[in-house]
Formats: structure tokens, sequence, C-alpha cells
């Protein structure tokens, strides 16, 4: 059997006019800044701190993921629709694509099947500029970092071997990850070695997602830490006086986009930090946005619950006084067999003793979540290789756990394949529902905040501190920032730092090779493993795929 691919579904779909999608939350025309007929702006204005503690936040998270994805944002935008479909007004809340994995491997983010948010190529592309402006952003103030090394005026006396501070493309190109700029002349700037990280782990992705509003959002520009001074002084962002220029270049980029998924109901997709070197989910702008304006919201947080839920609790609910009511954990069969021990052409073929072995990883997630103080729905996201055998092992062991186990067909039918699911976490929400409550308290030590992400989370025995690691630590407190969330960069295909270790490792600890300051983001970012901020191209990309005709109309796209 045939299936369209995700862009012919699109492609297929007759958009009603953004107005239209506003309308449903009771947003006047007048009210937003609209990107051409499918796509708006909305203002800061609506958010309503007193209407988000009245609504209901899920977060949607999965087991530790797998070479062949698990659809975190498929299910996402399909529990949207079966909410809608039981008779909730619910809004799904998630990140915009990098342009890097859309060309690379792993493709856009919009989500697949039938359950997806459109225009699908709008969105994974440029969409309304948010990313070209965080870009902007950043490479502002590297600009003003090299302008000032060689300025006779205003010169801060910065030492160009501390300069922590990277430019930034939102596409994956291993060449540009060390370089060395100011070649030429001394009218070409200081010599010095650079390098550059791709857009998503710009500290000003972070910012912007973590900002409250404008001014917070200068303010944290300005508190970016960019290196030492030959006196060993420190120096900020605002010591620049780069804060206000930076902001001017965010100032549309700052207010949370609305689109519609493919049953018309509102998306609203703002902000896009990778989860394994990042927090890993949309800004918390967006998601008073949506709380603000619908009953239930449905967010994402990237990669496995130990990376994406672990920073969507700790960092962004914490600091944000977000309280998430359920938490549906995405599994798929297929990787349940991946961590049961099956290699990559053994994932499409049933295997109970693989499945039953594999759940191990998911058990692990459920018992974390608990710890939030939050209650885990499970979504066993269907794939046509799935045998009844393997899902009814799902549903019987989660049960036994006391936790609703559902099978989610959104990719195949949208709403209609995820009522189950809704009716499964609107249960949740309404009778099991708790007061989150984060696993650290950011005024707790370092090392301490570390340690208990670590063995709680990760399952570990204990934490390692490589020699640059304990300097980096004396740093932090030296600077003041001891009070900050962690954030960690570990891979995210294991519960460790090490990506061959797959299932529910035991019997280890985990190395910090080095800890990287996000002053502005408020958070410091413990990195485990070899951590890279820019990705490189496969050997075969998904560009090469990809096909444009004389219409406009894209191919390939993913």
């Amino acid at each position: 059997m045939a299936y369209q691919s995700d862009i012919e579904i699109a492609q297929a779909k007759t958009l009603v006019h953004i107005k239209e999608i506003a309308a449903k939350l009771n947003i006047d025309e007048d009210n937003m800044e609209m990107y051409g007929k499918y796509k708006a702006k909305l203002p800061l204005s609506l958010i309503d701190e007193d209407k988000i503690k009245q609504n209901n936040l899920v977060l949607v998270t999965a087991l530790t993921p797998t070479p062949a994805g698990e659809g975190k944002t498929t299910v996402s935008i399909g529990l949207t629709e079966g909410l809608n479909k039981i008779g909730k007004q619910a809004t799904v809340v998630l990140r915009e694509p990098s342009l890097g994995p859309v060309f690379g491997i792993k493709g856009g983010a919009a989500g697949g099947g039938h359950s997806q948010v459109v225009p699908m190529e709008d969105i994974n592309l440029h969409f309304t500029g948010d990313f070209n402006a965080i870009e902007k952003a950043n490479n502002l103030l590297s600009a003003l970092i090299d302008n000032n090394l060689q300025s006779a005026v205003n010169n801060l006396n910065i030492d160009p071997r501390t300069i922590l501070w990277k430019r930034v493309i939102d596409m994956n190109d291993r060449a540009l990850r060390d370089i060395t700029i100011g070649l030429g002349g001394t009218g070409n700037g200081i010599p010095r070695q650079d390098g550059f990280n791709i857009t998503p782990a710009s500290e000003v992705m972070a910012i912007l997602c973590m900002a409250t509003d404008f001014e917070n959002l200068k303010k944290r520009l300005g508190d970016i830490f960019i290196g030492f001074t030959f006196d060993k002084k420190p120096v900020f962002a605002r010591d620049l006086k780069a804060e206000n220029a930076m902001a001017i270049l965010l100032k549309d980029a700052i207010k949370p986009n609305l689109v519609q998924t493919l049953e018309e109901n509102p998306a609203i997709i703002h902000g896009g930090p990778f989860a394994n070197i990042a927090q890993g989910t949309n800004t918390v702008l967006a998601t008073k946005m949506g709380l603000s304006l619908s009953n239930y919201v449905v967010t994402e947080a990237g990669f496995g619950a130990d990376l994406g839920a672990e920073k969507f609790l700790n960092i962004k609910s914490a600091f944000a006084g977000l309280n998430p009511k359920c938490v549906v954990l995405v599994a798929t069969i297929r990787a349940l067999r991946h961590h049961g021990g099956a290699q990559p052409d053994e994932y499409n073929t049933p295997s109970l003793e693989r499945v039953t072995e594999g759940f191990k990883n998911l058990e692990k997630h459920i018992e974390n979540i608990r710890k939030f103080n939050i209650e885990p729905v499970v979504a066993i996201n269907s794939f046509v290789s799935d045998s009844e055998e393997e899902v009814q092992f799902i549903k019987d062991t989660c049960a036994s756990l006391g936790v609703h186990a559902v099978l989610s067909e959104g990719w195949a039918k949208g709403g209609e394949g995820t009522k189950e699911l809704a009716a499964a976490v609107v249960d949740v929400v309404e009778n099991k529902a708790t007061q989150f409550k984060p696993l650290y308290d950011w005024k707790s030590p370092v090392k301490e905040k570390i340690a208990i992400i670590a063995k709680e989370i990760y399952g570990a025995d204990g934490v390692i501190y490589d020699k640059k690691a304990e300097l980096n630590l004396r740093r932090i407190d030296r600077l003041g920032f001891n009070d900050f969330a962690i954030c960690m960069a570990k891979t995210q295909k294991s519960f460790s730092d090490d990506e061959k270790l797959i299932g529910r490792p035991t019997g280890f600890s985990v190395t910090v090779r080095e800890i990287e300051i996000a002053a502005g983001a408020q958070f410091i970012i413990p990195i485990l493993g070899k951590m890279m901020r820019m990705p490189g191209l496969p050997a075969k990309p998904a560009s090469e795929g990809m096909t444009i005709d004389n219409n406009g109309v894209i191919s390939g796209l993913s």
C-alpha cells in the first residue's frame, strides 16, 4: 500500500484564513499582525496571568530516542486534534524547526501524516523570520566584540583568548566549527580563533525562550557573558552597550506565531532550542499565550524525557511558575525493540522478547516523571509493523504500574485516531492532577544540582569532573552564578553519557568535561561527553531529494 508523503498530505489541505483560526481564540483581527493569509504574530498583551492558572498544560515527551524517530511532534498535534474532537478547547504550542536538520538528516518539525501544522513548507523553511532575527542579533554582538578589540575609542581591553561568544548560522556546516578570523592586515580586524554554532544553540535563542517581556529580554541580552579583560575582569554584552541594538533586531521575533493544524485548530509556534545542548522547549511567552487563550495547551519537549522534559520542568516550569498537569510519554514498538537489542534492519521485525527487554527504558522514564509529582500517560505511536502481542504487552505492563497506555493513531487518522489518548489525558488532568514540584532548588550548590539530575534522572552512580570542569566551577563561583539552573548537554541516545549504553544502563558514572555559562538565560551548561554545537551534514543530505517546480511547488520536504 502506497502512502502519501507528509508534504503531499499538507499540500492537499485547503487552508482557512488565519483570521478564522484567531477567532477560535477570541482574537480580534486588529489585534494581530498577519504574515500573508495563513500566518500571524500575536501581541504580548494577549497574555493573561489569571487565565493561565485556570487552564491545563500537558507536556509531550518520549522514551530515549532512536535513529528511527518516535514522533513527539506528531503525537502533540494529534492529541490536540483529539482533545478538540472530544469537546475540549485545545491549542498546540511547539518549537520552530531549524534549517540544519531540515536539509540534513532529521527533517522538519511540523508533525507528520494527518497530524501536521500548516503551511508546512513555510514553517519548515523561513517561517516569519524569527531564526534570521536571532542569528543577526547574535552576530551583531560578535561584530561589536571584534570591533572593540581594535578600536581606540572605549576599548574594553578584552583578552581575545578568553572570548567565549561564537557566531551562528542556521545550517549544518562542520567546516565552520573552528575557524580563524581577522586575517588580511590591520584593516580586517584582530586575528583570533573563532567558530560558528548552529542558530538553535545560540544563547540568544535560549534568552528569547526564557524572556518574560521585552524589558526582561533586553536585560538578559545585556547579561550575556563574553569573556575577560587582560586584567581578569568579566565582560558582558552590556559593557559594549549591545543590548538595545540586539533587542531592536528581535522586536518582532519576540511575538509568538499563530498557524493552524490540518483540522483547523490553533497552533502557536515560537522559538527553537535543541534539547541536547539547550533547554529544548518553545518560549515561555508562547506557552503562556496558549494558556491565556485555551483551556488545554499541548506542548512538546525535545528528545527523551531525560533531556527535554527534565529541562522543561526544572528550568522552564520552575522559572515561569507553570504547573504541567499531565505528561504524555511517547513510545514506539520499534524504539522498544531497539532498546531491547534490535539492530536497525530488525526495527520492523516483531519480537516480544526485545520489547520486554526494551520496556526497562520506558519504565525508567515513567519513574522519572513521577518524581516531579506528575502522572504520565503512555502514547504508543502506532506503526504498521507493530504486532498485537507487543502492543498488548505494553498496555498490560503499564497498567501493572498504574499507568494508562493508549494506542495513538494520529499519523494515519488525525484526531479520530487520538480520541482515546485525549480521554486518557483528560482523566489525569481532571482526576489525578497534582501540584508539580521541581527536582532541585536553583539556589542549591552547583555540584549538588548536577548530582541530582545525574543520579535521579539518568540513574548514574556518581559524577566525575575533568580538570577543566573544576576550573569552570571556580570561575562560576567567582562570577556569582551559583544560583543558576542546570542545563545538561548530553547525548540523546542514552540515559548515560555513552550513546552505546541503550536500554536502562546501570553501574555507570557520567563525566563532566567542561561547564559553559549562559548568564543571560540564567543557566549553566555542564558538557557530558563530546557534544557539538554545530552539526555536520550526512553523506546523503535530505536536500538532495528536494525539488521545486516553475509554480513554486516544493517536493521532497519532510
